[in-house]
């Protein structure tokens, strides 16, 4: 078979009456050969299809299962890791010890907040370098060196802490709390709580003796502090005045009062209005 094929089958008919026209003379073996010959024609009338195996279908390939998003981090664990790092496991970060029997000198309630950055790494009033990752806090009065147990009045946590640093010096707050410690006593995510400060030890009395100043701020321009500062040098000639930027930005006002005495740090802090920032009697020591 070939592309020819059609033509040469459809003159097969006439071909086929002249040879039965001849039958008669033709031997018996040739119309044999003759009625094969057109089999063969008419099976050409009529090609065989070709038979076609398909190839199998492809496996299906099963789609990943639609999983539900992963729960949202809380926002600050969005920008620092619940887990504190490696450093905090030196036993100059753990949390301070106190004998079993110790009972507390001093009590006071108030608000607890949290300081972190800036202030991490720079220089403490205690003289130590700030680390957050530390069990310390700072306080206004309470002599630097003081271990002070506070506790979440709303969730119970407690943890013992080190004053080495001073603050806080927003009205209304007892306590600034390292990192470490607000973590352990639950005041990490909502940044302050009320809190019980009981004071267990203390290098130095509570009620005398001291160095003692007054600090005003936090102004939020140079020139209001500026202004400020030489309106107390001017009225009180035997102060210090001091005025300084803090990490954060804002500025503050120092006033050390003649020997750093108590009564005189208190009066002074009495007299001083300011129509910006706050005034507060803090221990230096």
């Amino acid at each position: 078979m070939n592309r020819t094929g059609a033509p040469f089958v459809r003159a097969a008919p006439v071909f086929v009456r002249l040879i039965v026209g001849q039958l008669i003379s033709i031997p018996s073996t040739m119309i044999l050969f003759v009625l094969l010959a057109l089999s063969l024609l008419t099976a050409c009338n009529h090609p065989k299809q070709a038979r076609v195996n398909p190839p199998p279908p492809p496996t299906p390939v099963e789609q990943p299962r639609a999983t539900e998003p992963a729960n949202e981090p809380r926002p600050e664990s969005a920008t620092k890791s619940s887990s504190l790092p490696e450093t905090e496991t030196s036993p100059d970060l753990a949390e301070p010890t106190i004998p079993a029997d110790a009972t507390p000198l001093a009590t006071e309630t108030g608000l607890a907040s949290w300081y972190g950055p800036p202030y991490h790494n720079r220089r403490g009033s205690n003289g130590e370098v700030y680390n957050m990752h530390a069990m310390t806090a700072a306080h206004r009065t309470l002599p630097l060196g003081s271990i002070v147990r506070v506790t979440n009045v709303k969730t119970g946590r407690t943890a013992l802490v080190r004053i080495t640093d001073r603050g806080p010096f927003i009205p209304g707050r007892v306590v600034d709390l390292s990192l470490a410690a607000a973590r352990k006593l639950d005041i990490y995510q909502p940044g302050i709580a009320e809190v019980k400060v009981e004071v267990m030890q203390t290098p130095a009395p509570l009620d005398s003796g001291g160095k003692w100043a007054v600090q005003i701020g936090g102004f939020p321009h140079e020139g209001a502090a500026t202004k400020l500062a030489d309106h107390l040098t001017r009225r009180y000639h035997t102060a210090k005045v001091l005025r300084f930027a803090s990490p954060a930005g804002d500025w503050w006002i120092r006033v050390r009062v003649l020997d750093d005495d108590h009564e005189r740090a208190k009066k002074l802090a009495a007299e001083t209005e300011t129509p910006e920032g706050a005034v507060f009697l803090v221990r230096l020591d």
